[in-house]
Formats: C-alpha cells, structure tokens, sequence
C-alpha cells in the first residue's frame, strides 16, 4: 500500500469495520458555516452535529474531506510552491464520535491504524498532549506503551481547541512522525520544533467542554471526537518521501505539467511545476463545486490561484493556455474518489482555458510594465504602491500576484499606498455614481457595497446555506436591529435565494436564527452585485451581526426554474417555426407563468402556435441534462448562444444548453446566455401549455404559457370546461364544437331575422311615435322607437328615405339604459337646401348631447337623455322650418 488513493481507501475502510459511517465531502463552499470562506477542515460539515442543533442517523463517521486554504485567516497562498507542505488545496482524513466513544477509543483507533494497518514503526512516533490533560497521557502510556520522553505536554493553545470564542472546546493530542536525525529540527515544544525532522501526521481532538462568555467551561454531557489527518502529509511518510510534492499523485501532475510545457522539473523550475499541480487542483475543484472566477469573494480567490499559477506557467516559457490541458491527468488521478470532478470536466477545461486566454492578454504587458519600474530597484527595496495599484486594476494582477514575482529578488511593495490607491478610486466611483440621475436616490446601496463588497451567490447549487447578516435598512437607512413586525432589507455575505434580474423574478422563503424568524417577500439585486432581502421579522429581534440560516421556497424556486427554461425552449421553437428574425424583447419569469416579448410582425396563426408548442414539449419529453459553462461573450455569441435582450454581460457568461440537437450535430438544440436557475433536466419542466398570443407593440408580439404544475391544472380546468359546456349542449365532447357551430349560426340567422322584423315593425307605425308631415314645402318623417339596436338606425333611415320620396328623415331611438341615438337622412334632391349633419347637431342639444356628424345626406348624433326624443324631433323641425 503506497499510492493516495489506496491510503485513503484504507483510512475509511478501516472505520467502517470499527462501526463508522462513510461520509462523503461536503463541498468547499461551506453549506452551514457561514464564517468561513471555504471548507478548511474535516468537522466543518458536522458543525451542527456537536453543537446538538442537528441530528444524524449514525453517532460514528469517517470522512476524507476536500480543503482549500487560500483566503482569509487560513491562507496558505503564498507559500505553496516553496515549502515541502504548503498547499492551497488538500484532503483531510478523518473519524468523528458524536457522544459516542471519547479519548480511549480514540487513542486506541489511532494507533492501531497507523501501527498496524499503515506500518509505521512505534519508534518513528511521538505524541504531543495539552499539558492539563493528565488522562491522555496516561492513556498513550497504555494503550501505545510509549515512554514519557515521547508524551510531550505542551501547554499552549496549540494543544487546546475551539470553535469560536464560545461553545464546544476541548484538548488535543497531535501524533508526530521523525522522518530522521539527518533532517534539521527538533520535537514539539523544543526550540527547534519550527525544523522538518518531526511532522505532525494526526491531530485528535478531544471535545468536552462548553465554554461561556467570560471564560468559563462546564464538561459536555456527551463529549465526543474529533480528528484531522493530512492525506498528503501521510502519504509522504508512507512512501517514504520528505516532500509532499513528491508523492505519486502530485508526481503525475507534475509529469503532465512537464509534458505540457516542455521544461523539465528540475531545480530552477520545481517550484513553478509544484504551483501548477497545487493550483490545478484547487481550481477544478473549487470550480467543480460551483465557484467561478470573479473580482469578489470566493470567485477572486480562485482567479488569484488560476492567475498565479498561469504566471508561474508563463514564466516556463509557456506561449500558450496550458492549465486546461493537464485537467485529464487531475481527472485520472482522483476522479473515482470524487466523481465531481468528472461531471464538471468539461466546465473546468472551459473555464481554465477561458481565464488563461484572457489574463496572457495582458500579463505581457503588464509584466513589461513591472519590470520596467522594479529594474531600478535592489535587494531588499520596496516595489511602488501606486504602479502595484495600476498593474491591479489594469492589468488584472492580484496583489500577491505582484508580491510574488518580486519574491525571488528579495523586493517588497508599498501595501499602505497600494490600499490608499484602491480608496481614492472608490471614492472617485461613489462620487460620479451619486450624480447618476434617479440612481442617486438609492444612494444607500452604494455605500453597502462599498463597504461590504459583493454578496456571495450560492443558489445554483443549493437552497439552503447559512449567512451573516452584514446590514439592515429601513425606510432609506441603515438600522443596527428589526423589531418584531417590522419590515425592511437584509445584506448578507452569502445566499442561495435569486435575486430579480434578467426577467427571473426574486426569490422568497425563510430565515431563521437564534430567537428570531422571518420571512423573505422578495430578493432584489443591486449595482449588478449586492443581494438585497426584502424581509419581515416575525418572531424575535433580528440584529445586524446575526447568524441566519437560509432557506429559499422549493415549491417556488422549482417553478420558476421549469418556467424560465421553457422560455429558452419556446424562444428557439419560435425562431424555428417563424424564422431567425425572432429575437427576445423581453420576459417575465415568475413562479404562476412565463411571459415572453419577442419581434414579429403579424400576429400567430392557430397551426403555427400547435406547432411551437410541439417543439418545445419535444425537447421536454427528451428529458435530456440542462448544462452549463463558463466562456466569453465573443466565443459564447461565436459558438451560435443567443444573449437575451436588455441582459448586462461582463467578460465571461454563463451558457446554458438544452435538449439534443439534429442528429450527427454536437450542437444542443437550445443554447443562450443567460445567469438565471434552470431545471437539472428538460423533463423537469414537465409540459408547456401556451395560453395566450396577442400583440404588445409594433412588430412586438407576446406568448403567456404555463409550466408543470401551472400547466396540468390550466388543462383540467379546460378539459372539465369542455365536459361541462358537451354536457350542457348533450353531445359527446368530440362532437361539441360541431354542435356549437351549429348552434351560432342558426342565433345569428334568429338575430337577423328579429332585426329585420323590428325594423319593419318600427317603420310601419306600430314601433313608436311616428308622423309625416310638411315643414314648409318640404316632408318631414320624424319617429322615436324603441328595442332597436343603436347600429341599424342608417338602415332605418334609408328606409325612411324611400317611403318619402322627397324629404327629411328623423328617427330618435332610446335604448334600455335610457340614452338615445338620433340618425338624420335628406333625400338627394334636398341636399343643396338642408344638411343633414346641421339638423343631427339640433336634435343632439335637444338629447343633451354634444355635436354629431356625418355626410350632408346622412348624418348621426347622440345624447344621455332619450326621454327627451320628442324634443329632439321639434328642434329639427322647427329648424327645417327656419331653413
């Protein structure tokens, strides 16, 4: 037994026989530790298994969890490449007992393992034990028979372990391997304990305490353990190698680095090939779990390890992108172990590939740049603050980046000015942002963001996570607590709840905490970045500082999820059925339906919207995977992805693919630019039901449809409608719209037929009031009626017309709700003496109305008081008469 993966094998299969569930690593974005930048140690993920606030179906567990260091207080960046065990990503084999077995067992497992199922000789170990702990030392006494020159007390912190400044602590036993007299170095605790003879190989952690606020500790009910034992350093010592850089698996990367970039390993340039095989896995790993490269939070930790080890690369003679080129060999070595790495292959190529391509950009001229200012510079000078600030922001080189390559020459940079350049400019930027027009109103986010940088996104892969609440507003300002009822916006450092953007709607759910609850409404984002909870607190005062954990509606988020990705579907069942002019012009994504605005000139027809609807659930039904990779906007657009309309996009965007495309093609059927949740698989969306088409805009036209759930019950609902309306017309339902056909078509005949018969009632005297009669020398019909509809008096009229002769023709009708229309006809030989649309406008003012108008032979009007029809006919008369 000699190589990684077979010792990590035997570590946990070890524990399985003593009784131990196999636990499989948590990610490196820490679910349930919001504190923490990255997962740095085994017991993170049971956190809440020994506070008592969770409970887990086993009491014994053994894990080999991943770790990054690279960021905050435990940052090992700086040093990989140049120490034997430095490294900013590496695993951590453990065994944990939650109130199960204490330090007896422990001690017992530990060194059994490493005595018999390892080898080790008991004369190459040593223990160390906090120097209070009078029951570990007796216990390694008997149960390993070691001699008190090789139990070790020390008694600082280094041997007493904490969770935080309060809660579960207890003291540790750390187990040291001499790898031999003719390394430099002494035992722990000795002067030269900093050398490299003795290594620790194992740290057991005896929890079984709490401790108070002002130092007390009060013994655990159930004390339990806790234990974290480098793979890669335990590795070393079992093949007998004193680096952990000569292993067998940073030897295979090494070996793929060297026959990547054609430099051998040698002396002048290990290091360089030690930073690559470290860096590369820390990226595929970090970018496995989700994390990709930014100018914020996690994402800038992982461009800082991508672009230190792209440098170093370069500095190989590299001409190239080469990183991407050696993620097989990572894949080789520890993708049984964890599969991850294997399904997220291709996002790691792209997205190294990616970030390489764009930092060789620029890192030859900001290199020249740096040489160019540090060539006048000696051993032991310091490096200009502001040119460190200028090769940061404009040549993207992270500080250490800077501090990194002047290592080897012994020179420093000005950090002070450095920061106070990175001040000057924010403060440039807040003072142009606050002129921004209606923008400045929100003056408030701004200063947040300032201060508190980006919010950490996680809901892509999880909907659930623990936060800090960084900053609480209310009505305009920043508040330090919300009482009970009250309602504002609540900051954290990282989330899984969406917030509004690209026509997805925010999130909503619960937050919960130590004495508090509350409930989220909305997430909104602000200046691109900031994630802000529109919250009201339920129970509990909610206090800024607090500890929240975070949980975003499922029900919600899964229907929004089916939503937004039908709209991809639609989008390109649209441009396939209508051709490639169709473009988004805009969406909502909301979890009830899904609207989207796109360019058409005319509105769908009934065969065309059967057929889109077709297409999308054909690719529904495919229930293929939802993907999606990291590229830049040009390669994205280049390699035929959509953008969506009125989306911002920075150098590199999310490129989400759908559905299998025409056979012998590699090309998904649907594949848009877009930073939105989708579904993991086409068949989540379950169906697509369009249920509206109509216009918006010129050449604007818009779809409503639903979705899954939404879907199905807008379907029964219109299936027990047709059963309903078949029922009441006692037909089957395939028979109903035949039948209802029928049914129109003789009402309308009946209308036609009631209409005409009014008519002619109406005109032959029996339908109202009615007379014809001289107004000077000419004919005057006037007739007020009723139960004729308002549309047919130019027919009466006409009628009227030809009962005369010659003459004028007044007809007023009143409708139910009592106004009157009024239609004025002059035959064509009295045109020239009488016009009809001056006497409509007389008999109007009679109705109280306003005006009228028409043709000199026909001319109509109306008014809101059709009791007033005789008045009205008089005043056309006594107007003829004046005529």
């Amino acid at each position: 037994m000699s190589g990684v993966n077979e010792i990590r094998s035997t570590f946990l299969d070890y524990f399985a026989r003593n009784g131990h569930e196999p636990v499989a690593s948590s990610p490196l974005v820490p679910r349930n530790d919001p504190t923490l930048m990255f997962t740095n140690a085994g017991m993170v993920q049971f956190k809440n298994v020994f506070t008592g606030v969770e409970k887990r179906p086993y009491s014994r567990a053994a894990t080999s969890q991943k770790c990054v260091r690279a960021g905050g207080k435990h940052n090992d960046l700086d040093n990989v490449g140049y120490t034997a065990r430095h490294h900013t990503f590496f695993e951590m084999l453990g065994n944990f007992s939650f109130g199960d077995y204490f330090k007896e067992r422990a001690i017992e497992l530990a060194w059994n393992l490493i005595t018999r199922d390892f080898g080790l000789p008991k004369s190459k170990l040593m223990v160390t034990v906090y120097s209070e702990d009078d029951d570990a030392y007796a216990l390694w006494k008997k149960i390993a028979g070691l001699s008190d020159d090789k139990i070790i007390r020390i008694a600082t912190s280094d041997n007493f372990w904490r969770m935080g400044d309060t809660g579960p602590c207890g003291p540790c036993s750390e187990i040291f391997y001499d790898h031999g007299e003719q390394i430099w170095g002494g035992p722990p605790g000795s002067p030269d304990a900093d050398g490299d003879r003795f290594i620790e190989i194992w740290n057991l952690v005896f929890m079984q305490f709490e401790e108070l606020a002002g130092g007390e500790r009060l013994a655990l009910p159930r004390p339990s353990i806790d234990t974290g034992m480098g793979l890669e350093r335990i590795a070393a010592v079992l093949q007998h190698k004193h680096n952990n850089y000569d292993i067998d698996l940073f030897q295979a990367l090494i070996r793929a680095s060297v026959d990547a970039i054609g430099v051998p390993a040698d002396e002048a340039h290990v290091a360089s090939h030690r930073v690559i095989a470290d860096h590369l896995r820390a990226s595929s790993f970090l970018v496995a779990d989700g994390v990709l490269p930014s100018n914020e939070g996690r994402g800038y930790v992982l461009r800082r390890i991508m672009r230190r080890a792209m440098r170093h690369a370069s500095l190989l003679g590299a001409k190239d992108p080469v990183m991407w080129k050696l993620v097989p060999a990572l894949v080789r070595e520890m993708g049984a172990a964890y599969p991850e790495l294997g399904r997220a292959e291709t996002l790691i190529t792209e997205t190294l590939q990616l970030e390489e391509t764009s930092f060789r950009r620029t890192l030859e001229r900001g290199l020249g740049l740096l040489e160019a200012e540090s060539k006048k510079l000696g051993d032991g000078q310091v490096f200009s603050g502001d040119v460190a600030f200028t090769l940061y922001d404009t040549y993207g080189f992270p500080l250490d980046l800077t501090q990194d390559a002047l290592r080897s020459r012994n020179i420093s940079v000005d950090e002070e000015a450095f920061h106070a350049a990175m001040a000057q400019q924010k403060q440039r930027a807040r003072a142009a942002w606050a002129g921004s027009g209606d923008a400045a109103t929100e003056t408030v986010w701004f200063g947040l963001r300032e201060e508190l940088g980006a919010t950490e996104f996680l809901g892509y892969e999880t909907e659930t996570a623990e936060g800090v609440a960084l900053a609480l507003v209310r009505d305009g300002k920043a508040v330090e607590a919300l009482e009970p009822g009250e309602s504002g916006f609540l900051v954290l450092n990282q989330t899984p709840f969406y917030g509004e953007s690209g026509g997805q709607q925010g999130d909503a759910g619960l937050i919960h905490g130590a004495g508090v609850k509350l409930h989220v409404t909305d997430t909104q984002k602000k200046l691109g970045d900031l994630f802000v909870h529109a919250v009201t607190v339920d129970e509990g005062t909610l206090r800024k500082g607090a500890a929240l954990e975070l949980a975003v509606d499922h029900k919600r988020r899964s229907a929004i999820r089916a939503n937004h990705s039908a709209t991809h579907l639609l989008h390109e069942a649209l441009r396939l059925t209508l051709g490639d002019h169709v473009a988004q012009k805009g969406s909502l994504v909301a979890p009830d339906r899904l609207r989207f605005d796109f360019s058409h000139p005319k509105p769908i027809s009934d065969e065309e919207l059967r057929e889109i609807e077709d297409l999308a659930n054909e690719i529904v039904l495919q229930n293929t995977e939802v993907t999606t990779r990291l590229m830049s906007v040009d390669d994205a657009i280049a390699s035929g992805a959509r953008a969506l309309f009125g989306e911002k996009y920075g150098d590199e965007v999310r490129v989400v693919a759908m559905g299998e495309g025409l056979p012998g093609s590699n090309k998904a059927w649907s594949v848009e630019l877009c930073g939105g949740t989708h579904v993991r698989r086409t068949g989540d969306i379950g169906l697509i039901r369009i249920v509206s088409e109509g216009a918006v805009a010129a050449g604007v036209r818009r779809l409503e449809a639903m979705t899954a759930e939404g879907a199905r019950k807008h379907l029964v609902g219109e299936s027990r409608l047709l059963q309903g309306l078949s029922d009441l017309l006692r037909v089957p339902v395939h028979e109903a719209g035949e039948r209802l056909t029928t049914l129109l078509e003789e009402r309308r005949k009946f209308e036609r037929d009631l209409a005409e018969a009014r008519k002619k009632l109406a005109m032959g005297g029996g339908g109202g009031e009615s007379e014809i009669r001289m107004v000077g020398d000419a004919r005057l019909l006037a007739k007020a009626v009723t139960g004729i509809d308002l549309r047919d008096l130019k027919a009466l009229a006409d009628e009227g017309k030809k009962q005369i002769g010659s003459g004028v023709v007044a007809i007023v009708a009143t409708s139910e709700d009592g106004r009157a229309g009024l239609v004025v006809g002059v035959t064509a030989d009295l045109t020239g003496r009488f016009n009809a649309v001056d006497l409509v406008r007389k008999g109007s003012e009679a109705l109280g109305g306003k005006g009228g108008g028409g043709r000199p032979d026909l001319a109509q009007a109306g008014g809101p008081d059709g009791s007033r029809a005789k008045e009205a006919l008089d005043a056309i008369a006594a107007h003829l008469a004046e005529a």
